[in-house]
Protein backbone atom coordinates (compact mmCIF):
# COMPACT_ATOMS: atom_id res chain seq x y z
CA UNK A 1 0.00 0.00 0.00
CA UNK A 2 0.99 3.92 -0.56
CA UNK A 3 -0.12 6.78 0.64
CA UNK A 4 -1.65 8.92 -2.26
CA UNK A 5 -1.68 12.69 -2.35
CA UNK A 6 -4.50 14.63 -4.16
CA UNK A 7 -2.36 15.93 -6.29
CA UNK A 8 -1.72 12.28 -7.32
CA UNK A 9 -5.25 11.26 -7.76
CA UNK A 10 -6.40 13.68 -10.26
CA UNK A 11 -4.33 12.59 -12.88
CA UNK A 12 -5.75 9.02 -12.17
CA UNK A 13 -9.33 10.96 -13.11
CA UNK A 14 -8.35 12.92 -16.37
CA UNK A 15 -6.21 12.18 -19.30
CA UNK A 16 -2.81 14.14 -17.78
CA UNK A 17 0.28 13.91 -18.90
CA UNK A 18 0.97 12.63 -15.63
CA UNK A 19 -1.99 9.71 -16.27
CA UNK A 20 -0.13 6.82 -17.82
CA UNK A 21 3.00 6.53 -15.28
CA UNK A 22 0.83 7.15 -12.55
CA UNK A 23 -1.86 4.51 -13.90
CA UNK A 24 0.68 2.40 -14.44
CA UNK A 25 2.02 2.86 -10.55
CA UNK A 26 -1.16 2.49 -9.33
CA UNK A 27 -1.90 -0.61 -11.02
CA UNK A 28 1.12 -2.07 -9.25
CA UNK A 29 -0.07 -1.08 -6.11
CA UNK A 30 -1.89 -2.95 -2.91
CA UNK A 31 -3.99 -0.29 -2.36
CA UNK A 32 -4.79 3.63 -2.10
CA UNK A 33 -4.58 4.96 1.69
CA UNK A 34 -5.63 8.60 1.25
CA UNK A 35 -6.81 11.26 3.36
CA UNK A 36 -10.13 12.24 4.53
CA UNK A 37 -10.41 15.81 2.50
CA UNK A 38 -8.60 13.97 -0.38
CA UNK A 39 -12.12 13.44 -2.35
CA UNK A 40 -13.05 17.42 -1.87
CA UNK A 41 -9.54 18.48 -2.79
CA UNK A 42 -9.92 16.48 -6.19
CA UNK A 43 -13.13 18.39 -6.47
CA UNK A 44 -12.00 21.31 -5.67
CA UNK A 45 -9.40 20.96 -8.35
CA UNK A 46 -11.63 19.76 -10.68
CA UNK A 47 -13.98 22.39 -10.26
CA UNK A 48 -11.00 24.83 -11.30
CA UNK A 49 -10.41 23.04 -14.53
CA UNK A 50 -13.70 23.61 -15.46
CA UNK A 51 -13.94 26.92 -14.36
CA UNK A 52 -10.88 27.43 -16.42
CA UNK A 53 -12.40 25.95 -19.49
CA UNK A 54 -9.90 23.09 -19.32
CA UNK A 55 -12.57 20.58 -18.86
CA UNK A 56 -15.83 20.66 -19.87
CA UNK A 57 -19.32 19.64 -17.92
CA UNK A 58 -19.01 16.55 -19.12
CA UNK A 59 -15.64 15.89 -18.37
CA UNK A 60 -15.69 17.18 -15.02
CA UNK A 61 -18.82 14.94 -14.23
CA UNK A 62 -16.59 11.37 -15.99
CA UNK A 63 -13.84 12.81 -13.39
CA UNK A 64 -15.97 12.94 -10.42
CA UNK A 65 -17.24 9.23 -11.61
CA UNK A 66 -14.05 8.01 -10.99
CA UNK A 67 -13.02 9.71 -8.31
CA UNK A 68 -15.78 8.09 -6.38
CA UNK A 69 -15.17 4.56 -7.65
CA UNK A 70 -11.53 5.01 -6.96
CA UNK A 71 -12.61 6.36 -3.23
CA UNK A 72 -14.68 3.01 -2.31
CA UNK A 73 -11.97 1.13 -2.35
CA UNK A 74 -9.48 3.47 -0.81
CA UNK A 75 -7.80 3.05 2.80
CA UNK A 76 -8.91 6.67 4.17
CA UNK A 77 -7.40 7.97 6.81
CA UNK A 78 -9.85 9.59 9.15
CA UNK A 79 -9.71 12.99 10.90
CA UNK A 80 -8.46 12.47 14.49
CA UNK A 81 -6.05 14.46 17.18
CA UNK A 82 -2.70 12.40 16.41
CA UNK A 83 -3.49 13.61 12.47
CA UNK A 84 -3.86 17.60 13.88
CA UNK A 85 -0.92 17.13 16.20
CA UNK A 86 1.10 15.62 13.33
CA UNK A 87 0.10 18.39 11.14
CA UNK A 88 0.71 20.94 13.66
CA UNK A 89 4.40 19.87 14.17
CA UNK A 90 4.96 19.46 10.04
CA UNK A 91 3.86 23.13 9.84
CA UNK A 92 6.81 24.29 12.14
CA UNK A 93 9.51 22.67 9.91
CA UNK A 94 8.51 22.37 6.43
CA UNK A 95 7.07 25.55 3.89
CA UNK A 96 3.64 23.93 3.63
CA UNK A 97 0.12 25.15 3.46
CA UNK A 98 -2.78 23.91 5.62
CA UNK A 99 -3.78 20.81 3.86
CA UNK A 100 -0.43 20.04 2.47
CA UNK A 101 -0.06 19.61 6.02
CA UNK A 102 -2.86 17.56 6.71
CA UNK A 103 -2.26 15.45 3.94
CA UNK A 104 1.41 14.28 5.04
CA UNK A 105 -0.06 14.19 8.72
CA UNK A 106 -2.48 12.06 7.63
CA UNK A 107 0.41 9.49 6.10
CA UNK A 108 2.22 10.34 9.06
CA UNK A 109 -0.34 8.56 11.15
CA UNK A 110 -1.12 5.75 8.51
CA UNK A 111 2.55 4.71 9.14
CA UNK A 112 1.98 4.60 12.52
CA UNK A 113 5.00 7.46 12.97
CA UNK A 114 7.86 5.51 10.86
CA UNK A 115 7.61 6.59 7.34
CA UNK A 116 10.91 4.44 6.06
CA UNK A 117 10.09 2.04 3.58
CA UNK A 118 6.38 3.60 3.19
CA UNK A 119 6.15 5.64 -0.08
CA UNK A 120 4.21 8.48 -0.44
CA UNK A 121 2.61 9.06 -3.94
CA UNK A 122 2.69 13.05 -4.99
CA UNK A 123 3.19 15.67 -7.28
CA UNK A 124 3.32 18.90 -5.90
CA UNK A 125 7.02 19.83 -5.37
CA UNK A 126 7.01 21.51 -1.77
CA UNK A 127 5.15 18.52 -0.61
CA UNK A 128 7.24 15.92 -2.08
CA UNK A 129 10.47 17.45 -0.52
CA UNK A 130 8.90 17.66 2.41
CA UNK A 131 7.77 14.25 2.79
CA UNK A 132 10.78 13.20 1.85
CA UNK A 133 12.47 14.96 4.59
CA UNK A 134 9.89 13.04 6.49
CA UNK A 135 11.53 9.99 6.02
CA UNK A 136 8.95 8.27 2.85
CA UNK A 137 10.03 7.15 -0.51
CA UNK A 138 8.66 9.24 -2.67
CA UNK A 139 6.94 8.37 -6.00
CA UNK A 140 7.05 8.38 -8.86
CA UNK A 141 10.80 8.78 -8.18
CA UNK A 142 11.08 12.26 -10.15
CA UNK A 143 8.47 15.41 -10.87
CA UNK A 144 6.93 14.07 -14.27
Amino acid sequence: MRFWDASALIPLCLHERETAPLTKLVRTDEGIVAWWASPIECLSALARLRREDALNSDEEGEAQAILRAMAVGWTEVEPSEAVREHAARVLRLHPLRAADSLQLAAALVWCQGDPIQQAFVCLDQRLRDAARREGFHILPDRQL
